[in-house]
């Protein structure tokens, strides 16, 4: 929502700014960042409207974000991607803030489950999420989701050609064209 609104304000800019480096860098959390953001500039503007000089509010901030990241780091405890009980539960506890909430017990172990298939939990440290592909489809309910493992061609069936529409253990090959055919160039 926010990428959409055209803002000329500088402030309003970076709160924009931040919600979509929050959401290309950890894909959650933009609401809250765009909130606890607008609470420290709230609050530097009291400090301000006291008299206090920007660069003491400014060092201020880093020495409080600098904590805040020790007890973050001494709160936490590692998890391993080959402990699919404590992802599935990191999975839940994410999407119980969000509108999918009551479809949890279905989506979280999708999500689990995908990122386990796109990465090698032995030696990867961190997932690149371009490698999940979210196919939507109109119609149907979130109970209709289901995780695919393979390849999924975005591209309808001609059954008046002939050609078969479903091969059991097929090989693949991999297509680096577009498979329709080319728009004729009409000058």
């Amino acid at each position: 929502m926010l990428k959409d609104m055209s803002v000329m304000h500088p402030a309003a800019r970076m709160l924009v700014d931040l919600s979509a480096a929050q959401d290309v860098e950890a894909g959650d959390g933009t609401t809250s960042v765009v909130v606890i953001a607008g609470s420290l500039l709230g609050a530097a503007e009291r400090l301000l409207s006291k008299g206090i000089h920007p660069t003491v509010i400014s060092e201020s901030f880093q020495r409080a974000a600098a904590a805040a990241v020790e007890i973050l780091h001494n709160m936490s405890r590692p998890i391993s991607l080959v402990d699919r009980s404590t992802l599935l539960q990191a999975a839940s506890t994410s999407l119980s803030s969000k509108i999918v909430s009551q479809h949890s017990g279905l989506l979280g172990p999708m999500a689990v489950d995908s990122v386990l298939k796109v990465v090698d939990p032995k030696t990867a440290e961190n997932v690149d999420l371009r490698n999940i592909r979210i196919v939507k489809k109109v119609g149907g309910t979130i109970e209709d989701s289901e995780m695919i493992d393979g390849l999924v061609l975005n591209q309808s069936v001609i059954k008046s050609s002939g050609g078969p529409t479903r091969i059991e253990k097929a090989r693949i090959g991999l297509i680096q064209f577009q498979l329709s055919p080319p728009k004729p160039d009409v000058g």
